[in-house]
C-alpha cells in the first residue's frame, strides 16, 4: 500500500487548505477561525457527527464505517495551534498576523487529517468508527489534557488513539517511531534571587544577587552531571536572566532566573525538582541572599504503547516501504495525555531538508501530504478491516 492515488489527486486541494491555515495562525486556545474552518469542512465531507467546543476550541468529527461489528473506535488526532514567532520565510502564504506563525507544522497536521477525513467519508472501507480529533493549544496550553478532561475518550468510547508529527531532516514521506518512552516531560521553573542592592562602586555594602544567581546557574548543572545517572536523559536549562535594574552603576536587589527541566522518567523528574530547589536555596544562603522558587510541572513523558506502535509501524511500512527506529526526543508533546488515557502510538513523518521546527524560517513541506494522509487513513482501514 504505497501512498494512495486519491491523496495524490487531492494534494493541491489539501495544500491549499494548509496554506490558508498557515496565513492565519492562531495561538493556544484562540483557534476560533481554524476550528470553524475545520468544522465546516467536516460537515461538508459528510461526517456523521461534528462536535465543536470540546476542550474549549477543539473539534471532533465522527465517521462510521460500512460495518460496525468490531466495536472499535479509533481516534486520529491533529493539533491546530501556532507559535508566538515572527515569520521570516518570505513565502506568498506567510503569516498575515504579526508575531504569530505556524512554525511547528500544525497547519500541515490539520490539513492532512482533513484530507484523511474527506477520504474516509467517501470510502468508509472499515468496520467500526473513526474519530478525527482536532486539538488546540499543544504549544504549552495542554489542549490534549483539556479535551480528555472534557470527556473525549469516554463520550465516544475510544479504544485506541494515534497521532503524527512532521520531522525536518528526515526524507519527505518517510516514517520513524519507537515503542515506550518517546518524548520528554516538560517542566518550568522560576527562581527569584533576593539580595540587597546598592552602588556598583560599593559592593561590600550589598548582597549581590547577580553574583549569587550566576553561581545558581552553574550549580544547577550538577543535577545533570552529579545527581542523575550518567546514562539517563535529562536537560536542565536556564533560559532567561532578568535583573531588577538596567543601570550600569547599580547592583540590583533582585535577579530572576527562568528555565526548563526535561526528563524521561517520573523518578528522574522528582529528583530534578527536589535537587533544583535544594541547590537554589542553599546557594543563595551561602551568599547571604534568599531564593523564591516556583516550579511548574508541564507535560508528562509521552510513551507509546507497544502493540499499537508495532501496528503503526506496519502501516507506515505499507505506505513508504520502511519505518525507522526513532530517537528519543527531549521536546515535549501533549499527546502524552491522550496516550495516558488510551492505548495508542505517535509517529514521525519526514519533512525533508527544511528549517527546524520552532524556527522563523520553517515551513511544512506539502510534498509530505500524500504519505501522511495515507498513513492516517491506513490506520483506520488496517486496524478495522471490513469482514470478507
Amino acid at each position: 500500500m504505497p501512498p494512495k492515488n486519491r491523496f495524490a489527486e487531492m494534494q493541491p486541494e489539501i495544500a491549499a487548505w494548509r496554506r490558508d491555515i498557515h496565513e492565519n495562525p492562531e495561538i493556544l486556545f484562540e483557534t476560533h477561525r481554524t476550528s470553524a474552518l475545520v468544522a465546516d469542512k467536516l460537515r461538508a465531507f459528510g461526517c456523521d457527527e461534528v462536535v465543536t467546543g470540546l476542550g474549549r476550541t477543539g473539534v471532533v468529527g465522527v465517521i462510521k464505517g460500512r460495518q460496525d461489528s468490531s466495536g472499535k473506535v479509533i481516534g486520529l488526532r491533529a493539533d491546530m495551534d501556532a507559535l508566538p514567532i515572527m515569520e521570516a520565510t518570505g513565502l506568498p502564504h506567510a503569516s498575515k498576523t504579526p508575531g504569530a506563525m505556524h512554525a511547528c507544522g500544525h497547519d500541515g497536521h490539520t490539513a492532512m487529517l482533513l484530507g484523511a477525513a474527506k477520504y474516509l467519508c467517501e470510502t468508509r472501507n472499515f468496520d467500526g468508527t473513526v474519530l478525527v480529533i482536532f486539538q488546540p493549544a499543544e504549544e504549552g496550553g495542554g489542549g490534549g489534557r483539556e479535551m480528555v478532561a472534557d470527556g473525549l475518550m469516554d463520550r465516544w468510547r475510544v479504544t485506541e488513539v494515534y497521532g503524527m508529527h512532521n520531522w525536518p531532516g528526515r526524507p519527505v514521506g518517510s516514517f520513524s517511531i519507537r515503542a515506550g518512552t518517546f518524548f520528554a516531560s516538560t517542566d518550568q521553573f522560576e527562581i527569584t534571587v533576593e539580595g540587597k542592592g546598592g552602588h556598583a562602586a560599593k559592593p561590600q555594602e550589598t548582597i549581590d544577587p547577580t553574583v549569587t544567581a550566576s553561581h545558581v546557574v552553574l550549580a544547577l548543572q550538577s543535577i545533570v552531571s552529579r545527581n542523575a545517572d550518567p546514562v539517563s536523559q535529562i536537560v536542565v536549562s536556564v533560559t532567561s536572566v532578568e535583573s531588577s535594574s538596567k543601570a550600569f552603576n547599580v547592583i540590583p536587589s533582585r535577579v530572576t532566573l527562568r528555565g526548563t527541566v526535561r526528563t524521561m522518567s517520573k523518578e528522574l523528574r522528582d529528583l530534578a525538582e527536589t535537587r533544583l530547589k535544594a541547590i537554589a536555596e542553599a546557594t543563595c544562603m551561602a551568599y547571604g541572599a534568599t531564593a523564591r522558587i516556583a516550579y511548574h510541572r508541564g507535560y508528562p513523558v509521552m510513551a507509546n504503547h507497544e502493540a499499537q506502535t508495532d501496528f503503526a509501524r506496519e502501516v507506515a511500512t505499507a505506505v513508504s516501504g520502511s519505518c525507522d527506529e526513532a530517537p528519543l526526543v527531549m521536546g515535549g508533546e501533549d499527546f502524552a495525555y491522550m496516550l495516558e488515557s488510551r492505548p495508542g502510538a505517535y509517529i514521525l513523518v519526514g519533512n525533508g531538508d527544511t528549517a527546524a521546527v520552532h524556527h522563523p524560517e520553517y515551513d511544512f513541506n506539502d510534498e509530505a501530504i500524500p504519505a501522511g494522509c495515507s498513513w492516517l487513513a491506513g490506520v483506520a482501514e488496517m486496524r478495522m478491516p471490513l469482514a470478507s
